[in-house]
């Protein structure tokens, strides 16, 4: 079932065919406080994402996008309703079960692609499978580069990359962990038009080819039009939802 019959099945009050989806949030509010006056960044949001579904949110600056993808990842918890993230409630797990989920199932991708400086590329992309404990971190590092197409410039420090060859970067290390999960803030935001198109280009075959349910929040109107969904969001609400 698609995005469109979710969030109708939603509002109809039967969620029984949405139990196979990947990300679910189920009448989500997200309310802060600040100066004292509430702040209603989500109001009522329900929606949900099949495995290997493409997912774009669109909308102004200050409608929920990056809130949104905050509670699907773990990073935030939603005053009300809930977040469910192959089928495990964010709000059920303890400290360490969160940390576990979060290396385990997500991967994101941001806007200024948050590099360390002081690594090289190939070290950049192995630090998620290092903090894990995991094995044969520069194996599936380098594995990583080759499929952004970006193997000859393991040994290099980011300072020495592109825009476009660093978000790739920034790819190859959300992606490391084969996650289930990709969440992406405005990936091309700092790219000009053609090396944005690469990146989207990355991230449709990442979808297609490994089943990995990405949620993008974009600006752009074409790039969410690389996306299997459009959910247009205002003022913390689902304004409309296109599938293509």
């Amino acid at each position: 079932m698609d995005l469109t019959q979710a969030n109708a099945a939603e509002m109809q009050g039967d969620l029984s065919h949405t139990k196979i989806a990947l990300l679910r949030m189920e009448k989500v509010t997200k309310t802060y406080l600040t100066d004292g006056q509430a702040v209603h960044a989500l109001n009522g949001v329900s929606l949900c994402a099949q495995r290997g579904e493409f997912v774009a949110l669109v909308g102004r600056s200050g409608c929920g996008k990056s809130t949104l993808l905050n509670l699907a990842g773990a990073m935030d918890f939603a005053t009300s309703g809930r977040v469910l993230l192959d089928g495990i409630s964010t709000t059920e797990l303890s400290d360490n079960g969160l940390t576990c989920l979060r290396r385990e199932k997500v991967g994101f991708i941001f806007q200024s692609f948050q590099l360390l400086h002081t690594l090289t590329v190939l070290e950049n992309v192995e630090l998620p499978l290092l903090l894990a404990g995991e094995s044969n971190t520069q194996r599936r590092a380098q594995k990583q580069l080759e499929l952004v197409e970006l193997a000859d410039l393991a040994p290099r420090m980011p300072h020495q990359l592109s825009g476009g060859q660093m978000q790739r970067v920034a790819i190859a290390r959300a992606m490391v962990h084969t996650p289930r999960l990709l969440l992406a803030d405005e990936p091309t935001g700092n790219l000009d038009t053609q090396t944005g198109n690469v990146i989207l280009q990355h991230l449709r075959r990442i979808a297609d080819e490994q089943k990995t349910t990405i949620l993008m929040a974009t600006h752009s109107v074409e790039a969410a039009s690389i996306a299997d969904t459009v959910i247009k969001l205002r003022d913390g609400a689902i304004e409309e939802v296109v599938a293509r």
